[in-house]
């Protein structure tokens, strides 16, 4: 791997020359511009507007543009002389918590490596004081024709350099914001956590670029000759949302089936969850505010005289000894109102019956009291004969 810059690094007193090296490569693939009619490669050719001839590159310079479209050059010599402390020095200013880098700041990231055997133990001795401290350095360095700001932490056993924009040059978000007030409802930030929870965590390192794989495969078949087929993708949805309830209920289920977490059987099941279900409450109240359908004349006669009989039977039933005894009966065997209802009328004839008897019983009494009465009344009236019997 080539550095692409050498300097040291300033730890107060501590210099330790470093060299950086790229920490990231784009692994896109370039493509040149061509004729479409001839092939021919399209060519951009530094040209003197003045000369209308190409000019080598030992030959650029570089100038300043002012408002009025003069140009100011700036030479080397120009750029040498500027007081710039941090030409070939990254210039440790503070350590902080990672968390206090904002990470729109961030930008491209450098491994930094010893300039020789003299660099091993400072670069040491800084390396481990980062890990202890778990912080970060706050460092500026100049490169490429400019100061700029970075960020020093580690990575495995390596220092590495990450470089920040300068806090004016992170745009506000003003104004980016939706300016439409809407609400939020729980359930949607249920679903929502039910979703995040679905999907999970990933490791970065699974992750792969679909897109640039395709692409390579592209270019292998064309330069085999082959004619590659396109398959027919996905289409995109629509971006606008009708019902959010129900694409986060989809969007759950879609994720578990996506990760084999849902089975054939489980997602009917989901599917009834994800159902509006009315509350019971709501369908009592509802019950109670529809009006009630008027009866016709005569059913409300009918129900309203079978309300009152079994009123009177109770009633009556209550008020016999007899009814209260039963009453006291069917509470200790049990038996129901109807069951009574049905026992009555048999109760009844038995105790007519019983009553006839007691009657013609009685009848008998009083007609043999009346001859036996009679017989004395007689017996009485004759006295006069049984003395005249005596005498003689």
């Amino acid at each position: 791997m080539r550095s692409i810059w050498n300097g040291n690094i300033s730890f107060g007193l501590v210099s330790i020359p470093i060299k950086m090296y790229p920490a990231t490569e784009d692994h896109s693939i370039s493509f040149r511009q061509i004729h479409t009619r001839d092939s021919g490669r399209i060519r951009y050719r530094k040209v003197c507007e003045l000369e209308d001839e190409p000019v080598e590159t030992s030959e650029i310079g570089r100038a300043y543009e002012d408002a009025d479209g003069a140009l100011i050059p700036i030479t080397d010599e120009d750029m040498a002389a500027l007081a710039l402390p941090t030409t070939h020095t990254l210039e440790i200013e503070a350590f902080v918590s990672a968390s206090e880098i904002d990470p729109l700041q961030m930008g491209d990231a450098y491994y930094l490596g010893t300039g020789g055997a003299a660099a091993a133990k400072p670069y040491t001795l800084l390396r481990e004081a980062l890990k202890r401290s778990q912080k970060v350095a706050i460092a500026k360095y100049a490169h490429r024709g400019r100061e700029r700001l970075g960020v020093l932490r580690v990575v495995d056993d390596t220092l590495a350099l990450h470089r920040l924009v300068w806090p004016d040059e992170v745009r506000e978000s003003t104004g980016v914001a939706p300016k439409e007030k809407v609400t939020v409802k729980p359930a949607e930030l249920d679903l929502a956590d039910t979703l995040m929870e679905t999907l999970g965590e990933v490791d970065l390192g699974d992750l792969r670029d679909e897109y640039h794989e395709a692409l390579e495969e592209l270019v292998a078949a064309k330069m085999s000759g082959a004619v590659p087929v396109a398959e027919p993708g996905e289409q995109p949805a629509g971006a606008q949302v009708v019902d959010l309830v129900a694409a986060l209920q989809e969007s759950v289920r879609s994720a578990r089936r996506a990760r084999g977490e849902e089975e054939a059987g489980e997602e009917g099941a989901e599917r009834e969850k994800a159902t509006v279900t009315h509350l019971r409450g709501r369908k009592k109240a509802a019950a109670k505010q529809a009006p009630e359908k008027p009866e016709k004349p005569e059913k409300a006669e009918k129900k309203a005289a079978a309300k009152k009989a079994p009123a009177k039977k109770a009633a009556a039933a209550k008020k016999s000894p007899a009814g209260r005894k039963k009453t006291a009966g069917a509470r200790k065997s049990g038996t129901t109102s109807a069951e009574e209802a049905a026992q009555e009328p048999t109760e009844k004839t038995a105790e007519k019956a019983a009553g006839k008897k007691t009657g013609a019983k009685t009848g008998a009494k009083h007609a043999a009291g009346k001859k036996t009465a009679a017989k004395k009344t007689t017996a009485k009236k004759q006295p006069g004969k049984r003395d005249t019997r005596t005498a003689s």
